[in-house]
């Protein structure tokens, strides 16, 4: 899938094991059946929005219309960039991103899921890994925050390999219950400190004025 208007269908990441890009229809078929295959255990729930609850036919297709309803809402001032995981040509989890106002404040967050069989292989950690090195790197940014609730051992394990610190809490309500969610922050110093993973980015030069950037207001990669 490609187009002159919407570059961001050409951007790629690459990493040692993974190709992270926006997905085609295909990619998200591929991704709405992974999500029917499972997520995570049925007693817990890791996410504040449970999408996952829904049954199955369900959920697919609202992971379907999450997608395009972010493509249509996409502005300079907020988007929300989501990509899918490729390993060796299987779709094997989504890795999101989050900008409100990212010219001015330099701050975005991250979100991902795995599909079940893949978790536990380091999957969940490249590809964390990969779009902070577009933030940070690629795009500037100063800060990425993240959170996971408290009993997301396998969250906070990944956000602390990578730098991350500790930055609040805060409550939601899941399942009719109170759940804390532990904030976490990381700085372009954590960030440089922690980098060890071998990341390559094609295609952002025509994205950057789809975030609010000019090339002008890119770090060098010999600055990051």
């Amino acid at each position: 899938m490609a187009s002159s208007h919407w570059p961001l269908f050409d951007l790629r990441l690459r990493t040692p094991r993974l190709r992270l890009r926006v997905p085609t229809l295909e990619d998200l078929d591929a991704l709405a059946d992974l999500a029917i295959d499972g997520v995570h255990d049925p007693d817990v729930q890791p996410f504040a929005v449970p999408w996952t609850d829904a049954p199955p036919v369900e959920r697919a297709r609202s992971l379907l219309q999450y997608h395009w309803s972010q493509w249509a809402a996409w502005k300079p001032s907020a988007w929300v960039l989501n990509l899918v995981a490729d390993l060796d040509g299987t779709i094997v989890g989504s890795q999101g991103m989050t900008g409100r106002d990212f010219a001015v404040l330099r701050e975005v967050s991250t979100g991902s899921w795995l599909g079940r069989r893949y978790q536990g292989q380091g999957i969940g950690t490249e590809m964390r890994a990969a779009m902070l090195h577009l933030a940070f790197a690629g795009m500037g940014a100063e800060y990425a925050v993240s959170a996971a609730f408290a009993d997301n051992a396998a969250s906070l394990a990944v956000s602390r390999r990578l730098g991350y610190r500790e930055d609040g809490i805060e409550r939601h309500a899941v399942r009719g219950r109170p759940v804390v969610s532990r904030r976490l922050r990381l700085d372009r110093a954590g960030w440089q400190a922690r980098r060890t993973m071998s990341v390559t980015i094609d295609g952002l030069a025509p994205c950057l004025p789809l975030f609010g950037l000019a090339d002008a207001e890119v770090p060098s990669p010999a600055a990051s």
